[in-house]
């Protein structure tokens, strides 16, 4: 269940419901994000489709702050949305807000 609480930040999960270092799709307004819960609790966003052929990287293998494209292992930095050399480019961030348990998406 999504809401807007105003007008750039959007609740999307509770934090108990995500789990560690398994992505989680979202569609807000047209938008795929990937969720991704870290180690220490907190939540990286990035757009889902991976720079090079599209493929869903909420559904990739996570390593840290990097997932793994499932579709030709493309690795991609979650904190900066850059993909890691030898490949190049990138996908957009999202700013995530913890507060009361509850997780909100930054849209710009």
């Amino acid at each position: 269940m999504t809401h807007v609480v105003d007008e750039k930040h959007i609740y999307v999960a509770e934090l108990d419901e995500l789990a560690v270092s398994i992505g989680k799709k979202l569609v807000i307004s047209g938008l795929e994000i990937a969720l991704f819960k870290q180690e220490n609790g907190e939540v990286l966003a990035v757009e889902n489709r991976c720079p090079h052929k599209g493929g869903v990287l909420s559904d990739g293998i996570v390593s840290g702050e990097h997932v793994f494209c499932p579709m030709h292992d493309w690795k991609i930095d979650l904190r900066k949305g850059e993909a890691v050399a030898p490949d190049v480019g990138c996908v957009k961030t999202y700013g995530v807000t913890i507060k009361d348990r509850g997780v909100y998406i930054l849209l710009d």
